[in-house]
């Protein structure tokens, strides 16, 4: 059950006479988040880079040809000012689920920070200038609370809630921790000089889970493609991490998007791991015939190896993290906006199974 009985009685009553926006709509989140929107009713306007592509928008479009809601796709740029008009008009809610998210790239200003950045500001600008909006929900992330696990030492509970902002992440150091700080708090910074809408931030650790369709690609999938495809056969370091369901995610929008009572940030993270546990998981799950890791590499090794690998996992990443879990209270996504968390042996079990029934572990 993703929500509690209160939560879905207070969801029942929800108003559905007016669309809501889904930025970023082919994207991981926004997919399961339109699955939820449509089966609910709505009318929901999905914004996208080139409402052409017909192979892209394939999965939305067998969605809501079997679910009640209606589904309607206007053209979009992050980068571009006013370019969310036509899509955000009449829309009561909107969901900004739009950013990119990568570990590895060339250039972090311009790959990570920039269409963060400015891709906010244009959205909620344009809520600015829509008087039907009435709030705005912020796919934000984790990685605007923290940078690496050792961070939680320094904070007031010695664990990451809504009450800590990252404040040791830079363009040389967890780039896109920075890009998404910088962005949700420019997000803020918009909310707090006007007072028509409302904004309320999701924050998730690493989603992970089925996607609504067997092309999806990105970091989340690339993870669990490495783990299992034999990449990491010779083992995996116990790199902690957050872990949340996709699907747990989506529920968390609806409920941000139309509780009376939700307001600011939510730290949506349901389990603690790390890579060598996801690994033994999965492991479990999958048989012996996919060469998952069930060694965890030592840190001395991962400290030497992991820059030559990964230009992204630095020394600095790797004492910061390796051996350190994650820490967390999620009491307030709980409480406030009733979520239920799934098993972590679920999302992992969904997930291994989408891929392997789709051919991308062979």
């Amino acid at each position: 059950m993703p929500l509690n009985a209160s939560t879905q009685a207070l969801l029942a009553g929800l108003e559905r006479s007016r669309p809501v926006l889904v930025t970023g709509a082919t994207g991981y989140v926004a997919g399961q988040l339109i699955r939820r929107l449509l089966e609910e009713g709505l009318t929901v306007h999905a914004a996208v880079r080139d409402p052409g592509n017909s192979e892209r928008l394939a999965a939305l479009m067998a969605l809501a040809d079997r679910l009640p809601g209606e589904l309607h796709v206007f053209a979009s740029d992050l980068l571009k000012p006013g370019s969310y008009a036509q899509a955000m008009a009449g829309c009561g809610v909107v969901f900004h689920t739009a950013s990119p998210f990568v570990v590895s790239v060339q250039d972090p200003e311009r790959d990570l920070v920039r269409p963060a950045v400015e891709g906010t500001r244009n959205v909620l600008e344009e809520a600015n200038r829509q008087a039907s909006v009435e709030r705005v929900v912020l796919t934000s992330s984790c990685a605007a609370i923290y940078s690496d696990n050792a961070d939680a030492q320094d904070t007031p509970r010695g664990c990451f809630d809504e009450s800590v902002w990252n404040t040791t992440a830079s363009l040389e150091h967890q780039a896109y921790s920075h890009s998404k700080t910088l962005a949700e708090q420019a997000a803020w910074q918009i909310a707090e000089r006007q007072s028509r809408w409302r904004l309320v931030v999701i924050n998730p650790s690493l989603v992970l889970g089925p996607a609504i369709s067997d092309d999806t690609r990105g970091e989340s999938f690339s993870l669990m493609t490495q783990l299992c495809d034999g990449t990491l056969r010779i083992g995996a370091p116990d790199y902690g991490m957050g872990v949340v369901d996709v699907r747990d995610v989506a529920e968390a929008h609806l409920a941000a998007g139309f509780l009376p009572t939700a307001n600011g940030r939510h730290l949506v993270a349901g389990h603690s791991s790390s890579f060598i546990e996801l690994g033994r998981a999965l492991r479990r799950h999958a048989g012996p015939q996919y060469a998952i890791p069930t060694r965890q590499l030592p840190k001395w090794l991962v400290w030497l190896a992991g820059p030559l690998a990964n230009k992204a996992v630095t020394r600095k990443v790797v004492a910061r993290n390796v051996g350190h879990p994650f820490v967390f209270d999620n009491t307030r996504s709980r409480e406030q906006l009733g979520l239920i968390y799934r098993p972590l042996e679920a999302t992992l079990h969904d997930m291994f199974d989408q891929l392997e029934a789709s051919g991308r572990l062979s």
